[in-house]
């Protein structure tokens, strides 16, 4: 990274780390959905059981790689502000995180997980495979969150390329465990849907061996000595990480499990419904990479400039994130409204559930302008460390607007399709709070700036 002047230059950085940013989220998400698609080509209740799985670790994933990413912006400061030497100290606390957090969330998966699902209004059977699928994932919990402090530090310095190449070195892997665990090839044992939760659980581990490969063999991250010697766990170090991390990893978990919520919710309407819920949800998720992806290139851009004292140039990547954010979600809402008998095609050939799917793709549509505001905000505002408040405010748009709302309209003739317009209310609300904030945080910024200024 460096200082840009121009409009123009500043563009051209944005788009820099944006599009290996967006390629790599495209590819990470096209893991759930190969998942979604090879279980549901499977059979339907192993799309369910991969649904309702997917349920409990999507938020948990979601959540956790929230909190560890909050050294993005701090060494992303750290950078900007010309103290590298702080650097190697930030990983390494963050991976005394990480490995703490694995060990915690496993014996939860295996010690309460069970319990929950037997309790749920879903078959046996599906209950079966959500199960084992998950605990095929816990497989490679440790080497996820590990894998997410690696990429958190290379994508802070800009080299977004290179989670790029990491990504794109692994997903096929994925892919081909899928094929073997899902549907018994190769000599494998035939797991059905479960299958694909130990092929991602693997797979994980391939990420971290990538990743360590490439910080050892590249210049410009080898020279930050990472894997050194071991730094000692410094609590300051970790309340900075965990004082970040925890509303970030909060906001989202309120946005993920509010998902997860509505997809357990719909198992009243029966097994097809939740497998349509989860077939257009995927969908989304992956149309969800581009917003994100702004997200996460304005918090290395606007931390990398606040730590240079340079808050207008963060302002300004800020106003380009929300017009990129903008037609992007154009572009994606006009995708899922002209194409959506297509999508539903990859699915299933089941007519009734492709009808499904497709009303579901209509109302995704709403998700596209909300998420075009929401991402953009919070990205921001993750570069600038104000985080605090973020997740009292999804807290409120979720689950105390939009799932009340969605319930209530569940019990219309909208069915289960009025969740989704709840999920779509809780969006704009958050959306619409937030982006005042990020104008005072600027403002605060500025002023707190002028003042520094003047005393000095």
């Amino acid at each position: 990274m460096q200082q840009t002047v121009t409009y123009g230059a500043k563009w051209k950085q944005f788009l820099t780390i944006f599009t290996p940013i967006v390629i790599t989220q495209l590819t990470l998400f096209s893991m759930t959905f190969f998942d979604t698609t090879m279980s549901g080509n499977y059979s339907n209740q192993a799309l369910a059981g991969v649904a309702i799985g997917s349920s409990f670790w999507a938020p948990v994933n979601a959540a956790f790689s929230g909190l560890l990413m909050a050294i993005t912006p701090i060494i992303a400061q750290l950078i900007g502000a010309k103290k590298e030497k702080q650097v190697k100290n930030t990983v390494h606390n963050g991976l005394y995180i990480a490995l703490f957090l694995a060990f915690i969330l496993i014996l939860i998966n295996f010690l309460v997980v069970p319990t929950i699902l037997t309790h749920m209004p879903v078959t046996a059977e599906v209950a079966h495979i959500a199960r084992h699928f998950l605990n095929g994932i816990c497989i490679g919990i440790p080497a996820f969150f590990i894998s997410a402090i690696l990429r958190s530090f290379i994508d802070s310095l800009g080299l977004t390329r290179v989670t790029m190449l990491i990504t794109l070195c692994t997903v096929p892997f994925n892919i081909f465990l899928n094929y073997c665990f899902i549907f018994g090839n190769f000599g494998f044992p035939e797991m059905g849907g479960a299958g694909s939760g130990y092929a991602t659980g693997i797979t994980y581990w391939l990420v971290v061996l990538v990743s360590v490969i490439l910080i050892q063999t590249q210049t410009r991250l080898r020279k930050f000595g990472i894997f050194k010697g071991l730094t000692a766990l410094r609590f300051s170090k970790v309340k900075e990480i965990i004082g970040i991390g925890v509303p970030n990893g909060l906001t989202i978990l309120f946005e993920t499990s509010i998902f997860s919520a509505v997809t357990i919710l719909m198992g009243a309407f029966g097994t097809e419904t939740i497998a349509a819920h989860q077939s257009a949800n995927s969908v989304c998720t992956l149309l969800y990479a581009f917003p994100l992806s702004v997200a996460s290139t304005l918090t290395i851009l606007g931390g990398y400039e606040t730590g240079a004292k340079r808050l207008k140039d963060a302002k300004q990547y800020r106003h380009i994130g929300m017009t990129a954010a903008i037609l992007i979600g154009c572009i994606n809402g006009a995708i899922l409204f002209f194409f959506r008998d297509i999508i539903a095609g990859f699915y299933t050939n089941d007519a009734e559930l492709s009808d499904l799917i497709m009303h579901f793709l209509v109302y995704a549509i709403l998700f596209q302008f909300a998420d075009a505001v929401l991402s953009p905000v919070l990205g921001a505002l993750r570069g600038y460390k104000d985080v605090a408040i973020t997740s009292i405010i999804a807290f409120i748009s979720y689950w105390l607007i939009g799932l009340p709302v969605g319930y209530g309209l569940s019990f219309t003739n909208l069915g289960p399709f009025g969740y989704w317009i709840g999920l779509s209310t809780g969006l704009f609300v958050a959306a619409f709070i937030l982006s005042i904030r990020v104008r005072k945080t600027e403002r605060k910024l500025s002023l707190n700036a002028k003042n520094a200024e003047i005393s000095s």
